[in-house]
């Protein structure tokens, strides 16, 4: 039982909550900004082996190769934009593109083996941004140079909430949380927080159920912490609607990126046809012009954005021409690239390798199936998910500028990777990146002085530990009244309650039963029973041990989400990224409208959200070649 009357207090300057790419590029950079600071990380599980790339990675998914003359920031821009639909900051993403590759140069230096073109000498490419990696062991590499970098890393912590400065209205003033092992409560006051905390699988009902039900695309432990940990802190969120589907193979939700690129396999029907352009005039109708043309194709320095691929996909399934399937059966025909092709899942899913192995499919001779994802809700990956955050000084219009780099809404409260909104495409190096940013910001503001006359009273700690605990004390008041195997009339346990969850977003939120349809009506019965559900926690939740009290504050982050996307989706009122969802009510891209950037806002006192649009500031033009400047920007 949790010995939960144990509280372990630290008084620091830089609060890093969660250690993964962006967690870990904050401790680093705040160490070299900050010398005389205490710095902190919290992480969930072991910073040697969390956050998305645990497992290992195949590739370095964003590297520019400006010295090689390859590309530059403003490219980068200029492909996220488009494969966004138009919807990105560009100032934060340009300022990530800027960085990035000297954050990928270190991880070299620091052990990481990145392959090499034998003939050029240059980085070995799997695609136009994309380096390929030796990968398995990425993520201890980059975690050991945090772990000498922070004054103490405190695994196996899940924070759940952030505390406020009782002083000054708006600012942080550090956080809580709990050993998943011991039970104690940690208390950290700190003039600084950093959330690179992770986005959130398992919102949705995922295809994979019984025994297979852990496997999905994300990382299963990503509970939508920061999200949840900003939405109720009072912090502003942007794009939440902007949830991904990923085309993967089946079952095993193997990524396909290294086989289009680098073993240039492609995609047909059931029939054996080759089926994308027959969907793409429609659907050119559909979004316009400017992101696909009228005869169907992709302009012809554009690549076709990714959701209109999956729309293409999931209509050619829906006519009854599946499944999709990986023409791999040729490119495997070469002992090269079959060897990467095994390579590339034994390096970071080898739970596909082991898939193929035990239902017998050779790729070598037969092409498997492919198949679309369930949605996720990231910031770090292929969509815009994330905080409301202040770009940099330097080139960021006045609305997008508030002080500090990566800083949100809440003084004091800066984000990295999945936690910033709008800067997609940014992957493990570019939330590296972005953390580092953070970090040098979140040390100014300490030395501004603003993070000056912080007081966290005794009453705000107490009744946090109140609730963070209560689940406990709930199971052991009636635990005696259980039916039948768990079902009690008194609350609900964490699985019964993800069961909920994940059936209410994907019925009422586009997922893959609806084949990711939705509308006014649906989206509105979504947040009824979700407002159930939510009341159902905060009234009920029950947890027998302390690994379902972890489970339990991860349903609650994956609720505070849930509902962001929901409302978000109602707000925006066009089907923005056909592919990703669709408004059945609203199916045309609009925008004369819609050509701007959502924000909400959820008031921690009421829980009453406010939603507004923000100006979308295209700050790259299509052709200029020059670093952008606040006197190029122009509303949309």
């Amino acid at each position: 039982m949790a010995s939960y009357k144990t509280i372990v207090e630290d008084n620091i300057d830089v609060l890093v909550v969660g250690a993964g790419l962006g967690g870990t590029g904050a401790a680093f950079e705040a160490r070299y900004w900050g010398k005389d600071k205490k710095i902190i990380i919290a992480e969930k599980a072991n910073i040697d082996r969390s956050g998305a790339v645990a497992q290992g990675l195949y590739a370095i998914n964003c590297y520019m190769g400006t010295r090689f003359g390859e590309n530059n920031p403003e490219d980068h821009v200029r492909y996220a934009r488009m494969d966004l639909m138009g919807m990105v900051r560009e100032d934060l993403l340009f300022d990530m593109a800027r960085h990035v590759d000297s954050a990928v140069h270190q991880f070299e230096e620091w052990g990481l083996p990145i392959m090499r073109n034998e003939k050029s000498g240059t980085y070995q490419r799997e695609g136009r941004w994309q380096i390929m990696i030796h990968g398995e062991s990425y993520k201890p590499i980059v975690a050991e140079a945090a772990k000498k970098s922070a004054d103490k890393v405190y695994n196996r912590v899940c924070v759940t909430h952030l505390l406020m400065d009782d002083n000054t209205e708006n600012r942080v003033g550090g956080a809580v949380g709990f050993n998943v092992r011991t039970g104690n409560y940690h208390v950290f006051k700190s003039k600084t927080v950093i959330v690179g905390a992770g986005g959130a699988s398992n919102i949705y009902k995922p295809r994979s159920v019984g025994e297979g039900a852990g496997r999905v695309w994300y990382a299963p432990w990503s509970s939508g912490s920061a999200y949840g940990l900003l939405i109720e802190a009072g912090a502003k969120m942007t794009q939440m609607e902007n949830k991904i589907v990923l085309a993967r193979f089946k079952d095993g939700y193997g990524p396909v990126g290294a086989y289009f690129l680098h073993l240039k396999t492609y995609t047909q029907n059931g029939n054996g046809e080759e089926y994308e352009s027959k969907w793409f005039p429609a659907l050119s109708k559909m979004v316009g012009k400017e992101y696909l043309d009228t005869e169907g194709q992709h302009l012809s320095h554009k690549p076709i954005p990714t959701c209109l691929r999956n729309h293409a996909f999931i209509n050619e399934v829906n006519a009854g021409r599946g499944p999709i399937y990986m023409v791999t059966t040729e490119a495997f025909q070469d002992p090269h690239l079959e060897e990467i092709g095994w390579h590339n899942f034994l390096g970071m899913t080898v739970g596909q390798a082991v898939l193929w192995a035990a239902t017998d499919v050779d790729p070598k001779y037969e092409n498997p199936e492919l198949t679309t994802s369930e949605p996720y809700v990231m910031g770090s990956h292929a969509t815009g998910c994330g905080a409301w955050c202040s770009g940099p000084e330097d080139i960021s219009p006045d609305e997008y500028f508030w002080g500090y780099n990566r800083m949100t809404t809440v003084q004091g409260l800066f984000g990295a990777g999945d936690a910033v909104g709008g800067t997609p495409h940014a992957f493990s190096s570019g939330s590296f990146t972005e953390g580092r940013l953070a970090a040098k910001a979140a040390v100014k503001y300490i030395n501004d002085g603003k993070g000056d006359g912080i007081s966290i009273n005794d009453s705000q700690i107490e009744k946090r530990k109140e609730q963070i605990y209560q689940p406990l004390e709930t199971y052991k008041i009636y635990r005696n009244h259980i039916t039948a195997g768990t079902v009690n009339p008194h609350y609900i346990n964490p699985r019964q309650g993800l069961d909920r969850l994940q059936k209410l977003m994907d019925e009422y939120c586009g997922g893959v039963t609806v084949s990711y349809m939705t509308n006014d009506n649906l989206l509105n019965i979504g947040l009824k029973k979700l407002g159930l559900l939510a009341e159902d926690w905060d009234g009920g939740i029950a947890a027998k041990d302390i690994h379902e009290l972890l489970r339990a504050w991860e349903l609650k982050h994956r609720i505070l989400t849930s509902e962001a996307v929901i409302q978000h989706t109602l707000f925006r009122e066009e089907t923005r990224w056909p592919g990703y969802y669709y408004r059945g009510d609203k199916m045309k891209l609009d925008d004369k409208n819609w050509h701007v950037l959502t924000v909400s806002r959820r008031d921690p006192e009421t829980g009453e959200y406010t939603l507004e649009k923000a100006p979308l500031y295209h700050l790259i033009d299509e052709a200029d070649e020059k670093k952008p400047t606040k006197k190029k920007k122009a509303a949309a």
